[in-house]
């Protein structure tokens, strides 16, 4: 009996971390700022976990039955704890006041497990033995289920259906206790007909797992979602409305196809406007193509590498045909190669100078992205320009997030580069900053390149207008954003949650 137990030890343990990563990742999909959600959601179910454990102390009667009881609630509670998040934040006003209720009972039941078991089991080993065969079996299965969330179960299953299949892996686990503690239990088939009915419940929850995520994701959509795709680093969403499609990555918009020319010709046509007849041209982000359209209008471009973490959104974007219309098939195109490594580990290594690069990544609304924006991230990048080479990095919102804005544009400045701050109005976004630099000072852009075809917001008229910024928008004093203090991450927080 002893031996099964302690798997069962192992299993609980898993299921356990796994439950506590969903809920991190759900409140960091849904809410944004992973460090925040992550760190009160750890706060939250171990101190939850403390108090299941205290509570234990008041279970004198039917030891073995209490244990089994609470594997059942646990298997049904965080077997349906992603859906109902999922839900809850579509409907309700207040996300919070039920994500950190949940995550806590789902901590008091799983903190209830262990010193239950630990009394059942106090009769096969000496107290000593006892606890270190627990506790080491107990730290074994969290490292198990932290390794497999990242690796397998997201990427693989999604948030939803990984919720729902170790729901019903406790359940089973449940289940099979009766059996083993069938001596300590008495009459088992209550409890039997109890866990067949949880398992029913999760196993017709995972069977329709793509539809229940389908119906929870429209709750956050304005329009029709027309394709959803799970992938080891993020969740990627097209809906469709009257006239144009939007993609959605972790639930932020990225573009609309009605206004996406506006973003994507201001991004890539000023910095070609400073370097006629470049060649070798460099691409960080920009996994969905549009920028590689812009650049493809350019006859004297030769070479293009896209360097993009997500190999799964770069498959999107060469084969849903809304993706591939929109980026006009760019990367069927023989002068583009994509890299799919991060962008800042992949410019450590010399691959040579580029003639221009853009960069086009997500805002910096976590750790992970606002490392892409540091003083270290754009020394690599300048030293993979050539001489005179110009870059346009997307920059947020001058007007929504002002210090984010210019928090980029000194970071840049600090890491070597001369600036020439600029900015577009795109109707999704509101106004849009870009920062356009290269390594030696250098005069606002007057003219488009000549014979440039196909525009349909850029003129040479505009073109210096977008380097006058009015009043609201200026500059203001800001820290410099380094690996060692992420103060951008910090501005672009507390700057965008005034607007949501």
């Amino acid at each position: 009996m002893a031996p099964l137990l302690l798997a069962a030890v192992l299993v609980i343990a898993t299921c356990g971390i796994v439950y506590e990563l969903l809920a991190g990742a759900l409140a960091s999909y849904l809410l944004g700022d992973s460090v925040t959600q992550f760190s009160t959601i750890i706060g939250v179910y171990l101190s939850a976990m403390g108090l299941g454990s205290w509570l234990s102390r008041s279970v004198d009667r039917r030891v073995a039955q209490r244990f089994v009881e609470v594997e059942l609630v646990v298997a049904l509670v965080g077997g349906l704890s992603a859906p109902l998040l999922f839900f809850s934040f579509g409907k309700l006003a207040f996300f919070r006041a039920v994500l950190y209720p949940v995550v806590g009972l789902i901590g008091a039941l799983v903190g209830l497990e262990i010193p239950l078991l630990l009394r059942i089991l106090k009769d096969d080993y000496e107290f000593k033995d006892l606890v270190a065969r627990v506790l080491t079996v107990d730290y074994i299965g969290a490292l198990v289920g932290s390794l497999l969330f990242p690796l397998l179960l997201v990427p693989r299953l999604g948030l939803v259906r990984t919720s729902l299949v170790f729901g019903l892996v406790n359940a089973a686990v449940g289940l099979a206790t009766t059996w083993v503690l069938q001596t300590r239990l008495g009459s088992v088939r209550f409890l039997r007909a109890q866990a067949v009915a949880v398992m029913v419940v999760l196993a017709v929850g995972v069977a329709q797992a793509d539809r229940l995520t389908s119906l929870a994701e429209g709750e956050f959509y304005a329009d029709e979602v027309v394709f959803a795709r799970q992938t080891p680093y993020q969740r990627v969403v097209l809906t469709r409305g009257r006239g144009s499609f939007q993609l959605f990555l972790n639930g932020g918009l990225q573009f609309s196809s009605a206004d996406e020319y506006r973003y994507h010709e201001a991004l890539v046509h000023p910095p070609m406007a400073l370097r006629p007849g470049a060649k070798r041209a460099l691409v960080l982000g920009g996994g969905d193509g549009l920028a590689l359209r812009e650049l493809l209008r350019y006859p004297s471009i030769e070479e293009i590498t896209l360097v993009d973490l997500d190999p799964e959104m770069v498959r999107i974007a060469r084969e849903n045909p809304l993706l591939r219309d929109l980026n006009g098939g760019s990367f069927a195109s023989p002068k583009v190669r994509v890299v799919n490594q991060d962008a800042y580990v992949w410019l450590h290594d010399d691959h040579g100078q580029y003639d221009i690069a853009i960069v086009d990544f997500p805002d910096p609304n976590n750790f992970s992205l606002g490392k892409l924006y540091t003083t270290r991230f754009y020394r690599l990048l300048r030293r993979a320009l050539a001489p005179g080479a110009p870059v346009a990095v997307q920059s947020t919102s001058p007007l929504m997030a002002r210090s984010s804005f210019w928090c980029i544009v000194r970071t840049m400045e600090q890491a070597g580069f001369a600036t020439r701050p600029y900015h577009a109005f795109v109707p999704s976004f509101g106004e849009w900053g870009f920062v356009l630099a290269r390594d030696l000072p250098f005069e606002v852009p007057r003219k488009l390149e000549p014979g440039l075809e196909g525009l349909r917001y850029l003129t040479d008229e505009m073109l210096p207008q977008l380097f006058i910024f009015s009043k609201d928008m200026g500059p203001l004093p800001v820290q410099v954003n380094r690996l060692d203090n992420q103060i951008l991450v910090q501005y672009y927080e507390s700057e965008w949650a005034r607007w949501n």
